[in-house]
């Protein structure tokens, strides 16, 4: 599907850009757009593509942007196939101090790249959301949770024969920056206790890999206006802590800290209300848009009294891995192998 075609990235210097980069750069695929307000790490990213895949290199191309900027945004996308819109502010503390920065780029911010994807007639744009936007309290949450309404909102507006949009919404992203597995690894770098905010609190997780599959995923069997979720195991962070401890040969101990603003003590992927109506892929769930029109008069006559009472899918009632389920995740990381080596530890 990607064979000569042009794929734009936005938020493409982060971590799942870079992952998604690697599992495209050496295909079929024409060109890859790499989109963001970096220019530092789009420096940083330019010259390593250049040394580790000189043939390939002249595929990637840099564009200096802001998706806040409709105007910067438009410029990139001339050409484009497909886009993968990941640009975001994902940092939950930092949202709640700021919360209109939040609703700049993750609304307003996606809308502009939606509008600008359909002005150029772009085949397809995949929206990364996250399992905060369901059953959202706090800023970054709310921020994701309307980003979605926007891209299912956007969706109906276009023909699907046009421009398709998706979103996918999924966990933490295991060694992504920002999480918390390389501040674990850090604080045993340097001597310190590995800060935990509540050991019995839960988290979906998947790697990088898992988190670009599910893009995959999306692209070829969602139907515009979808929102798909990954049925994601997790784990409690307390295990998580002990796990990088042990993987690491670390004494460091762990201290409690208490939860940080906004955090919940689980996270949801799929809210009762969706869960009601999504339909079973296997791996996976997929949530339809509610095609239903602005008449809402009709439905004083004819309703649907047919809705199964379900329960949501979350990180509680999901797959609990086990200590040793972590350590051999954790283990299958390339970061977390690299670690490893630079640390001496085989």
């Amino acid at each position: 599907m990607f064979q000569d075609k042009t794929l734009l990235i936005t938020g493409g210097t982060g971590s799942f850009g870079s992952a998604a980069l690697k599992r495209f750069l050496d295909t079929g695929i024409r060109e890859i757009r790499i989109f963001s307000r970096d220019e530092k790490k789009q420096d940083d990213m330019r010259h390593e593509y250049h040394i580790r895949y000189p043939e390939l290199s002249d595929k990637i191309k840099y564009f200096i942007g802001d998706i806040r900027d409709l105007s910067s945004i438009q410029n990139a996308m001339y050409g484009v196939d497909y886009v993968f819109h990941a640009a975001a502010l994902k940092q939950v503390p930092s949202c709640e101090f700021f919360p209109l920065e939040a609703v700049k780029t993750n609304i307003l911010g996606t809308d502009n790249v939606l509008t600008a994807a359909i002005s150029a007639g772009v085949k397809k744009v995949i929206c990364l959301s996250t399992d905060k936007a369901a059953y959202p309290i706090n800023a970054m949450g709310a921020s994701k949770a309307l980003m979605e309404k926007v891209a299912v909102a956007k969706s109906r507006t276009v023909s699907p024969d046009k421009t398709s949009i998706c979103c996918t919404r999924y966990g933490n992203v295991m060694c992504s920056r920002g999480s918390v597995i390389p501040l674990f690894i850090d604080q045993i770098k340097r001597g310190q206790p590995l800060t935990v905010t509540d050991p019995s609190m839960t988290r979906f997780i998947m790697s990088l890999e898992e988190a670009v599959k599910l893009v995959l995923f999306t692209f070829e069997n969602a139907q515009t206006g979808d929102i798909m979720v990954q049925k994601a195991p997790a784990c409690t962070i307390g295990v998580l802590a002990q796990a990088v401890k042990e993987v690491f040969r670390a004494d460091n101990e762990i201290r409690i800290i208490g939860i940080r603003h906004g955090e919940k003590m689980f996270e949801t992927l799929l809210t009762n209300e969706e869960y009601a109506h999504a339909v079973d892929l296997g791996d996976f769930y997929r949530i339809p848009a509610d095609q239903r029109s602005l008449n809402y008069d009709k439905y004083f006559i004819y309703g649907d009294t047919g809705r199964d009472i379900a329960q949501d899918f979350n990180s509680n009632n999901t797959r609990l891995l086990t200590l040793e389920q972590v350590k051999e995740k954790l283990l299958s990381l390339t970061d977390i192998q690299k670690e490893l080596r630079g640390m001496g530890i085989s």
